[in-house]
């Protein structure tokens, strides 16, 4: 972790309120880097972390069996681990609607004139579930005010640079540099 001000109190502060806002959303250990670059004189924020890998997605099949009635028009899921239940109804009901969906047991689920394939169907994401926690970290961090913001994300990095002005080249070009130096240590 470092932040780059001018200003080595500033600096210190913001070093202070990372750590806390981090502990607060539970991404701490989640966290490989984070770099910050500020500059109120300017006014510019960038700030740009790197998130640890996380394990794969999982699957229905990881944890269910399923099968399509085409006569009944209905497809029925048996659930081996209901560790993953409460997700699987919430992105059932994302996808094909509250009204379609059936409990008639614990274990079992019923889709009326399902819609979308539950083959390879992503129950729970690790990966989405982290970037999402981040965000949320990211946007309590930056300054108040500060809502002009370009947003760069790829692979396990996350950066975004803010302003309460009209966003300069300049600072893009320094949020790529920090990038860069994150991707490629030396």
């Amino acid at each position: 972790m470092n932040v780059e001000c001018y200003d080595p109190e500033g600096a210190a502060v913001y070093e202070m309120i990372l750590r806390q806002i981090l502990q607060d959303v539970q991404v701490t250990r989640a966290v490989k880097d984070v770099q910050i670059y500020a500059d109120p004189r300017e006014p510019v924020f960038i700030i740009v972390v790197q998130t640890e890998k996380t394990s794969p997605p999982i699957l229905l099949d990881d944890f269910a069996q399923y099968k399509y009635d085409d006569e009944a028009n209905e497809a029925f899921i048996r659930i081996k681990d209901e560790k993953y239940l409460p997700a699987l109804l919430k992105k059932l009901w994302e996808v094909e609607g509250r009204n379609k969906i059936h409990q008639p047991s614990r274990m079992e689920v019923v889709i009326d004139d399902p819609q979308h394939s539950l083959e390879k169907m992503v129950v729970v994401d690790p990966k989405q579930d982290l970037k999402r926690k981040v965000y949320d970290a990211l946007f309590r961090i930056i300054p108040e005010g500060f809502r002009v913001v370009d947003h760069h994300s790829e692979d396990d990095i996350i950066a975004l640079t803010c302003t309460d002005e009209v966003m300069q080249d300049k600072w893009i070009a320094k949020s790529r540099e920090i990038i860069a130096r994150m991707k490629n240590p030396t």
